[in-house]
């Protein structure tokens, strides 16, 4: 569950995002009533299984919906609940259409669940490496290995977002500097599982902030909300 939006007297607009059928929208009619048969189901950052009915509407009707991780923990602290916001937002803004993509549906689950079982897991770097991750499933990955623009293979310390990647310092007109702890990090957090995520100092995690949005809003047009504050 992506978000949960109060509608009229009693319902709620929901945005649910699928692994068959990509971002959704459904209507769940009657569930703020005080014995709505949905419960407290219908909230964000619940794994469900869900029921919907396809009517003239836009919108999808709820039928049915039932709980299979419910992620409790992660509505504890203040840091975890704005971690998991975080991720729903950047999904949503990255795949918001209806094309399917099993593996964003797997990462996001899994985010909500480490979210929900280790508040350490709300640190920027998990953060970041989640969006690299969403990154490579949207096919906008940044290059790594060499240089975007001449092919170098060292000497890699600048990072330009319209380029699509790391580049040398022949070729680093327009783009930003990368220091080494930055680029190590980007090279990790793809590599590594996201229990795994490596963390960095914050100058380095600013970068990597700031290579992942660029990458974004060239090569998806979408604009990312901020991780890290300042």
């Amino acid at each position: 569950m992506l978000r949960s939006i109060r509608y009229g007297e009693a319902d709620r607009i929901l945005h649910l995002y699928t692994p068959y059928h990509g971002r959704l929208s459904a209507i769940a009619k009657g569930a703020r009533r005080a014995r709505s048969r949905f419960g407290a189901r219908l909230e964000p950052f619940f794994h469900v299984r869900a029921v919907l009915h396809e009517g003239r509407s836009d919108l999808l009707t709820v039928t049915g919906v039932d709980t299979i991780a419910a992620n409790g923990a992660l509505r504890e602290h203040a840091a975890t609940l704005d971690a998991a916001a975080r991720a729903c937002d950047a999904v949503t803004r990255l795949f918001e259409t209806t094309e399917p993509h099993p593996e964003v549906f797997q990462l996001l689950a899994n985010e909500l669940r480490l979210l929900g079982s280790d508040a350490a897991q709300a640190r920027p770097g998990n953060g970041l490496a989640f969006r690299l991750k969403l990154l490579l499933a949207a096919g906008i990955v940044p290059q790594l290995a060499a240089c975007t623009v001449c092919g170098e293979t060292e000497h890699l310390s600048g990072f330009s977002g319209a380029a699509g990647g790391v580049v040398c310092n022949a070729c680093e007109a327009g783009a930003f500097s990368l220091s080494e702890d930055a680029y190590g990090f980007l090279v990790s957090a793809l590599g590594s599982p996201l229990a795994q995520a490596p963390n960095g100092a914050e100058l380095a995690l600013r970068q990597v902030e700031r290579a992942i949005g660029d990458t974004a809003e060239h090569h998806a047009h979408v604009r990312l909300r901020p991780l890290l504050a300042g």
